[in-house]
């Protein structure tokens, strides 16, 4: 079964972007520019039940922090790996995107779409094989491995 890959970004070519380099590789993506209410992206990724989620936390009509608060607070949720790339540019933003749940952060001035998708790609292959993904089953996400 194809790896399933949920992506909010609310810049079209970056959203665009990883969609085509995710997909490329076989994984079944589903986007949002970030412009729905709360409760019915939350809705959607349930629904769809990724195996990831990319998230940036600068939305035009959405709190990307209360995004990562309500999937961590959520029953059905709570395994999915967090992967945020954004433009936040104070220390302070970025740890609080980890102490709220996400799993990784990537700054957006420092990797550009490409680079940040083999990260992710790189990420995804060392938990499976390392057994921590299952395809009925999100990965719990805990253990934050060094990437290159």
């Amino acid at each position: 079964m194809s790896k399933k890959l949920f992506i909010i970004e609310d810049d079209a070519n970056i959203l665009y972007s990883l969609e085509a380099n995710f997909s490329a590789d076989g994984l079944t993506v589903e986007t949002h520019e970030g412009e729905e209410e709360l409760e019915e992206i939350i809705d959607d990724i349930i629904d769809f039940r990724p195996d990831y989620l990319i998230l940036d936390v600068i939305l035009p009509n959405l709190d990307g922090f209360e995004i990562i608060k309500r999937i961590k607070n959520d029953a059905e949720l709570v395994e999915l790996p967090i992967f945020i790339f954004s433009d936040i540019s104070d220390e302070d933003s970025r740890a609080r995107t980890l102490e709220i749940g996400a799993d990784y952060f990537f700054p957006k001035d420092e990797f550009d779409t490409y680079e940040f998708a083999e990260k992710v790609k790189k990420i995804m292959a060392n938990s499976e094989r390392l057994g921590e993904d299952t395809d009925d089953s999100w990965n719990n996400g805990d253990e934050i491995m060094e990437i290159d």
